[in-house]
């Protein structure tokens, strides 16, 4: 409940207490504008908030033809000041059409219909009530009750004072007479004293936030005395440190701030508010959503030169990381390749390979291949040669290794081999020289 009431009564035990009770026992009485405020806070919330349990068994699933009235009050509840032990109803007049669901809150808190301390009913004429056959402390705070149909919604709520007899307002009739003197000589202690148990005005929902950032946590509470509060994560306290802060802004708001988030941070968060007339809490889930890393395309294999038969297919082919995974672009000859283009395919997979095939492969295809990779965090880019041979060119045995001179053209002439046809005609014909000028490559130099 929202708030509590405890006082110290100049009265003896027994005598004075029945009067009292009889004077207390139940009345009506005007709450404080501070009080209004947040009964409204609370029906603002509920006004919006959805429900699941209705205290009825009344359905909206099909809306009746004709005329619709959205729910309306034609007797609102009010406000009860009682002595604990004592019994209080709260009642009310709804009416609407179709009739109204209706649902019974207590500080916000839905009440159960299975409640046995707190029993509703409801009559055919709307009249709905709430009774409480012996109030406790714990039933002091503010009764709400809700109404809706297809139409709209609407609240309104009554507030319950429980009073009690402090032990130390149970004295014998000597000491009821030191109290009186110690009044009457100017003693300023107040005959009564009034305690509000906290409640959270306003609290976060759950929550998801970015590893690496700076997250908050806002609520504000009310109740008097002042109450302490105090964050637990998953049942553990939240410690101030270096990146745990908490902080109180003069608005009242109670602030949970993190910089940074880790994913440590993820987890039940549990906000309790403790003042000396009870306890107040709220819960959440704060969800971490893992800092993006991000790395620019980095080639594990590259494209390599490579050379085949006219007709036969042929793989360029690498390997390529990057976070986020790159995109990949294909170029020939430094015009970019199509995806659609005839005989080109290009493939890759999530390990970052990446592959063009040419099947089948012709001579207009031989050239300069280069792959490209980019992502947000940069681009890289590799080049290879193709070469498309003539048919029976297959049949060249494994190339062994020559000086770069115009020996290895006679060392191929000398091999049974026409050169003349093997290479274009356009070649300087100064490259070609006798046998005996050819130099086998050591492996060693």
């Amino acid at each position: 409940g929202f708030f509590k009431f405890s006082g110290l009564l100049d009265y003896t035990v027994f005598g004075l207490r029945q009067q009292i009770t009889a004077n207390i026992i139940l009345q009506e009485y005007k709450i404080s504008s501070f009080e209004q405020r947040l009964m409204n806070e609370i029906e603002f919330r509920l006004e919006r908030t959805p429900v699941d349990e209705s205290d009825d068994e009344i359905q909206h699933d099909e809306i009746p033809t004709g005329k619709c009235i959205a729910p309306i009050f034609d007797k609102r509840l009010k406000h009860f000041r009682v002595m604990e032990r004592s019994p209080v109803t709260f009642t009310c007049k709804i009416v609407g059409i179709p009739i109204p669901k209706v649902y019974w809150f207590k500080d916000g808190k839905q009440i159960s219909k299975k409640n046995e301390h707190c029993k509703m009913k409801r009559e055919g004429d709307g009249t709905c009530s709430l009774h409480i056959e012996a109030t406790t402390n714990d039933d002091d705070g503010n009764y709400t009750i809700m109404a809706a149909n297809p139409q709209g919604r609407i609240s309104c709520s009554g507030h319950l004072m429980v009073q009690t007899v402090p032990m130390r307002g149970r004295l014998t009739t000597t000491q009821s007479h030191r109290a009186r003197s110690r009044v009457q000589e100017g003693d300023k202690e107040p005959l009564q004293e009034r305690f509000f148990r906290p409640y959270f005005l306003q609290a976060p929902g759950d929550m998801v936030a970015h590893e690496g950032r700076l997250c908050r946590l806002d609520c504000k509470v009310s109740g008097l005395p002042t109450p302490d509060l105090m964050w637990l994560l998953n049942g553990k306290p939240v410690l101030p440190d270096s990146t745990h802060k908490m902080l109180v802004r003069e608005t009242g708001v109670h602030s949970l701030l993190i910089d940074p988030l880790t994913q440590n941070d993820a987890g039940t968060y549990t906000c309790i508010a403790t003042n000396k007339t009870g306890q107040n809490s709220f819960s959440l889930e704060l969800s971490v959503v893992a800092k993006e890393v991000k790395k620019a395309p980095a080639f594990l294999e590259k494209l390599q030169n490579c050379g085949v038969p006219e007709g036969h297919p042929v793989r360029l082919e690498g390997r390529v990381i990057g976070m986020p995974p790159p995109i990949f672009y294909w170029k020939k000859d430094n015009e970019t390749i199509p995806a659609n283009r005839e005989r080109m395919s290009m493939h890759q997979d999530t390990t970052g390979y990446v592959c063009l095939l040419i099947q089948p492969a012709k001579k207009v295809d031989a050239g300069w291949y280069t792959l490209s990779a980019k992502n947000e965090a940069g681009i890289v880019s590799c080049t290879a040669r193709l070469d498309i041979y003539a048919q029976w060119h297959q049949q060249i045995p494994l190339p062994i290794k020559f000086r770069p001179s115009g020996g290895r053209y006679a060392n191929l002439t000398g091999q049974g081999l026409d050169i003349f046809s093997a290479f274009s005609a356009v070649e300087s014909p100064k490259l070609f020289s006798s046998p005996s000028q050819s130099v086998v490559e050591s492996e060693e130099l």
